[in-house]
């Protein structure tokens, strides 16, 4: 069975009507078989995607999608504990869990384990699922052997198996606000400064090289991890779903080269030239599954797998 593809929550402050229009189009367009839905990165920002969830919802439902409510990755306040039980009491649609404190308040009911979680080997995958887990993202660092084996732990769970093949890759979340820093503001007063990146905060080395993202609490990679070249190998390990993230191009052109691709329509040079032009100006990578350097982009299949 090919794997399907999936659309992740997004992790940027985009304006309200924005959001709606993305997910409009994701409905309408995207071969997309799954979207995670919900703020993850910063609490302050989680009404204003709430108010518009119920329509988006209904929306994605009526075109097919299957549609998944996420966590937070960091619980620091009582009302990002409060906000994270109330999403562990839902029953009628399925969420993923991004913390511990969602465990905690899930308890054995079934959820999903999100990318935000250390999910590096077997014990770990093998005591989720016995916690409720049915799904698991694994970690996008993880290097081609280790998702071999992390995958094969999963099926053996009768988990659903997901990778992150596209997007800027998450490399920490902060208690601090290194955003709202960079402006000579607080977290508490940030007014909302991550609104004027939508594709993250450029950040560079003292010499003027770009080196990561900013984006809140959120740091991510300066490059797009691209792993369609790793599809193929990917599929070998049993990953049942293809995570792409949202980020500030045409994703729904991105989602047709991935299912392209998958599908064997196009070429992996095709498929590659396109999604260049796609996302022209943003650098590429696939080092985490080469056993290397996440930032770097290998040409040639890591060994062993």
């Amino acid at each position: 069975m090919q794997p399907k593809l999936t659309l992740g929550p997004i992790a940027y402050h985009w304006a309200a009507s924005r959001k709606v229009d993305f997910y409009a189009q994701i409905a309408d367009e995207a071969p997309i078989d799954t979207v995670y839905l919900g703020e993850t990165i910063c609490s302050k920002r989680a009404p204003f995607v709430e108010r518009d969830l119920p329509k988006i919802i209904d929306r994605l439902e009526a075109a097919g999608k299957q549609v998944v409510l996420c966590s937070l990755a960091e619980i620091m306040l009582p009302r990002e504990r409060k906000a994270t039980a109330d999403l562990a009491e839902l029953e009628d649609i399925e969420i993923e869990i991004n913390n511990a404190a969602g465990l905690y308040a899930r308890g054995r009911r079934s959820h999903r384990i999100g990318p935000f979680f250390s999910a590096y080997n077997e014990a770990t995958i093998q005591w989720m699922e016995s916690q409720g887990a049915t799904h698991i993202c694994l970690p996008v660092e993880l290097p081609a052997p280790a998702l071999k084996i992390a995958s094969k732990a999963a099926l053996a769970e009768s988990m659903g198996v997901e990778v992150m093949v596209f997007g800027r890759a998450s490399l920490a979340v902060s208690a601090r606000c290194y955003h709202a820093r960079a402006y000579g503001r607080t977290k508490d007063n940030c007014r909302f400064v991550c609104e004027e990146h939508d594709d993250g905060m450029p950040l560079a080395t003292r010499d003027g090289k770009p080196i990561l993202r900013i984006n809140g609490i959120q740091t991510q990679s300066e490059s797009y991890l691209n792993l369609l070249a790793e599809t193929e190998n990917l599929s070998g390990f049993g990953v049942t779903h293809f995570r792409l993230m949202p980020q500030a191009v045409d994703m729904t052109a991105v989602a047709t080269v991935f299912q392209n691709k998958i599908d064997g329509v196009l070429d992996l040079e095709e498929a590659d030239n396109r999604l260049a032009q796609i996302c022209l100006g943003c650098n590429f990578s696939n080092g985490f599954f080469h056993g290397t350097a996440g930032y770097r982009k290998i040409q040639k299949l890591a060994e062993g797998v």
